[in-house]
C-alpha cells in the first residue's frame, strides 16, 4: 500500500500542499481530483521524490518509501518526458532495461504493449511522427514497462480519443487486478466515476473530501425523483418537503423528515399514474462542486 501522511510543500509564500494525507491500497484505483493549482502535481512529485516535502512523509507498506521502491513505480509526469526523435520501440526497450529487464524481455513487452494500443506497425517511427494521441499511448506504455509495483499517473487520459480511453481503462484495470495500487489525476469526473474505487478531492492544497464513491455520495443530501403523467405543483403545498425543481411531470425533492415517502407516493397515485419514484444520490460532479467551491 502507498500512503502519504501530512505532506506539506511551500513555494516561497505559497502553501501549495497543506497537510495532505491519503492512501492507495493494493489493487485499488484512486482518482485524484482538483482544479488547476489545487496541488495534485506537486503531491505526485513529492511521492516520486522529485520534490522534497517541507513536512510529512511517504510510506510504502507502512515504512518510509525507499529509492528502490520509487524506481519500481510507473510514473507519468504532467510534462511528458519521452524522446521525440527516437524510435518508439527503441526507447521503450531502453526504459525497460533501465528498470532491470533484459533487452529480449523488454523488446517482447514493449512490442506487445504497442500492439495492444494499435501501434504495432509504428514501432520504428520516431515519436514526433505520431499524432498527439498516439504519443500519449506510447507514454502510457512507458509507465507500465517492467511490471511496476505502483502507478502514479498525472492526467493519463489527456488527449486520448474514446477508443484510447477504453484501451487505457482496460490497461489500468489489468494492473489493478494484479494488485498494483493506482493513483491517477483527471478532470474527467465521468472517468473517475466509471473506473475508481475511491476518490481524493483537493482544493487550495488541502484534502477537502475523500472516500469511496458510496461514502462520498452518502454525505450529500438525499433527494427523490418523482415522475408522473400530470402536474406536480401540488408538491409545493405539502409540509416537510423541500422542492428543488419541478419540470412538468418531473420533480426533485428533499424530505425534511423520515417516513414521508409513503405519503407522497399515496397522494401521487390518487392524482394519476406514477411513472417513477426513487432515491437520487448526488453525482460526483455535484459532490466536487460542493466541496471544492
Amino acid at each position: 500500500m502507498l500512503e502519504v501522511r501530512h505532506l506539506t510543500r511551500r513555494f516561497g509564500d505559497l502553501l501549495a500542499v497543506d497537510d495532505v494525507s491519503f492512501s492507495v491500497p493494493a489493487g485499488k484505483m484512486i482518482g485524484f481530483v482538483g482544479g488547476n493549482g489545487a496541488g495534485k502535481t506537486t503531491t505526485m512529485r513529492m511521492i516520486m521524490g522529485l520534490l522534497s516535502p517541507h513536512g510529512g512523509e511517504v510510506l510504502w507498506d507502512g515504512a518510509p518509501i525507499s529509492t528502490q521502491i520509487r524506481s519500481d513505480i510507473g510514473y507519468m509526469p504532467e510534462e511528458r518526458g519521452l524522446y521525440p526523435k527516437q524510435a518508439v520501440l527503441d526507447q521503450l526497450v531502453y526504459l525497460g532495461e533501465l528498470k532491470g529487464s533484459t533487452k529480449q524481455a523488454a523488446t517482447a513487452e514493449a512490442t506487445a504493449l504497442l500492439e495492444r494500443f494499435g501501434l504495432g506497425e509504428r514501432t520504428k517511427d520516431k515519436l514526433e511522427k505520431l499524432s498527439l494521441g498516439n504519443q500519449q499511448r506510447v507514454q502510457i506504455a512507458a509507465s507500465v514497462m517492467s511490471n511496476p509495483v505502483a502507478l502514479i499517473l498525472d492526467e493519463p487520459f489527456s488527449g486520448l480519443d474514446p477508443k484510447g480511453i477504453d484501451e487505457m481503462a482496460g490497461l489500468l484495470a489489468d494492473e489493478a487486478a494484479r494488485g498494483v495500487p493506482v493513483l491517477f489525476s483527471s478532470h474527467q469526473l465521468d472517468l473517475i466515476d466509471r473506473l475508481c474505487d475511491g476518490l481524493v478531492i483537493l482544493a487550495g492544497g488541502k484534502v477537502v473530501a475523500q472516500g469511496t464513491k458510496d461514502e462520498l455520495e452518502s454525505r450529500g443530501p438525499l433527494r427523490h425523483r418523482l415522475v408522473v403523467d400530470g402536474d406536480l405543483t401540488w408538491l409545493r403545498g405539502l409540509p416537510g418537503i423541500e422542492v428543488d425543481s419541478i419540470d412538468g411531470g418531473t420533480a426533485l425533492l428533499r424530505l425534511q423528515q423520515p417516513g414521508l415517502e409513503r405519503q407522497i407516493l399515496s397522494t401521487a397515485l390518487e392524482r394519476g399514474n406514477v411513472i417513477e419514484f426513487a432515491q437520487v444520490r448526488p453525482t460526483l460532479s455535484e459532490i466536487y462542486r460542493e466541496v471544492a467551491a
